[in-house]
């Protein structure tokens, strides 16, 4: 894949050695207008001395970077190993010169030559990723609920005892049951190691807001065999304001419906709080429907989370499983990767399997890469892309039948910002 035209003759895109880890650091305090804290500054190294680090030098100097992180993401069916796309800028002196472009190239080749047929990213940006064949793949909600009295629920709460936990062995509890349990229920959730767990979701401070506690973790039932489990912070109120102190959730997750109606149900009872703050949480969140007065709870932003590039296309669809069987021909447009480009004859069994082919012969769908990413783990139908023009219908029924069989039990949740 050659660079573009555009770019500097005298412009390297190489990969960054582990010792030029801090050039990355110098390049993201311009682009980003911040400066890390020590220890801020030591978990992104522990990140990105794990990650494949690209790249763009001018005369020695970094001038662009991009960052993919080696991931095992839930997929219907079963998980697929893939890359996270991280840590990408540009200097502001260097934009329009194609080396976003140039990197993203390279990157998207490195994926293929290490096997890794999809990659995932968190966009800050949506206008720049879609013209590089990435689409919005999962969908959240940010949620308050108000805790000013006893929590109804049309349903009884789990009666098995909380346990509040912390260091090691709060981890050893919810690690292996979130892995066990919590994953392999919603496509788009990460692995996590216990650098993903210390250094994103337990870690002590805030960066967003700095006057929160620490984590707390409370899990219900025995701790070696916990049935669910919240991680939450809480910050105190205004006494002479008259606001009570909240309850920040950080994630909420248990076994069964009644084990989740416990977790709720216990931090709606927090003293001296008034309210439950949830930054991200799953669209058919079952608290919704839990709730016996629904007014209680206020959605407050609604935002796409998960992005998804398929790099290998046929190889993506056949690692997933579908629901029921098909048969048709999907014309995509892929002019990054030409590789992906063209027709393509997908027919998929009783079994959940699928095979991808070429074909010469006439497409029932027509669709641009992105927007297949968009639908690939079930969570954004074809349907609305296509009421939207973005999807062409060439054979009548065609879309519904895709959709039928790109259909999953729940919605796919992007629980790790990355």
């Amino acid at each position: 894949m050659s660079a573009p035209a555009d770019i500097a003759q005298d412009v390297v895109v190489r990969e960054i050695a582990e010792d030029e880890i801090d050039a990355i650091f110098a390049l993201d305090q311009i682009v980003f207008h911040g400066r890390l804290t020590d220890d801020e500054r030591a978990r992104a190294t522990r990140l990105l001395a794990s990650a494949h680090r690209i790249g763009t030098y001018e005369d020695g100097r970094l001038v662009g970077v991009a960052a993919a992180l080696d991931q095992a993401m839930t997929i219907p069916g079963g998980e697929i190993r893939c890359w996270g796309l991280t840590w990408v800028g540009v200097l502001p002196t260097h934009r329009r010169r194609g080396i976003l472009t140039s990197m993203l190239d390279r990157l998207w080749a490195d994926a293929l030559a290490a096997d890794r047929s999809i990659v995932g990213l968190w966009v800050a940006e949506e206008a720049i990723y879609g013209r590089f064949g990435c689409g919005p793949a999962t969908r959240s909600i940010a949620t308050r609920i108000t805790t000013d009295r006893p929590l109804d629920l049309r349903i009884d709460p789990d009666p098995r005892s909380l346990r509040m936990l912390d260091g090691d062995e709060a981890l050893a509890a919810i690690g292996p049951f979130h892995e066990r349990v919590v994953r392999p229920r919603r496509g788009g959730l990460l692995r996590r190691d216990d650098r993903a767990w210390r250094d994103d979701l337990l870690r002590d401070v805030d960066e967003d807001d700095e006057d929160l506690t620490p984590p707390r973790i409370v899990v219900l039932g025995p701790a070696d065999d916990p049935q669910g489990y919240v991680v939450y912070r809480t910050g105190h109120g205004d006494e002479e304001a008259g606001t009570p102190g909240r309850v920040v959730l950080i994630e909420l997750e248990a076994a069964e419906p009644a084990g989740e109606a416990a977790l709720w149900s216990y931090l709606a009872s927090i003293d001296l709080t008034g309210r439950i703050d949830c930054w991200s949480r799953p669209v058919d969140d079952p608290l919704v429907t839990m709730l016996a007065d629904r007014d209680r709870m206020r959605v407050t932003d609604r935002f796409e989370a998960l992005w998804l590039r398929l790099v290998d296309l046929p190889a993506a669809l056949e690692a997933r499983s579908w629901s029921c069987e098909l048969d048709l021909a999907i014309e995509v447009a892929d002019p990054r990767l030409p590789d992906n480009d063209g027709r393509w004859r997908l027919r998929t069994a009783a079994d959940g399997s699928a095979r991808c082919v070429r074909t010469d012969g006439p497409a029932d769908v027509a669709l641009a890469a992105r927007d297949l990413a968009s639908a690939y783990l079930g969570g954004i139908a074809l349907g609305e892309l296509g009421r939207a023009g973005l999807v062409e219908e060439r054979t009548a029924g065609a879309i519904a039948r895709l959709d039928d069989a790109l259909r999953v039990e729940r919605a796919p949740f992007g629980a790790d910002a990355f």
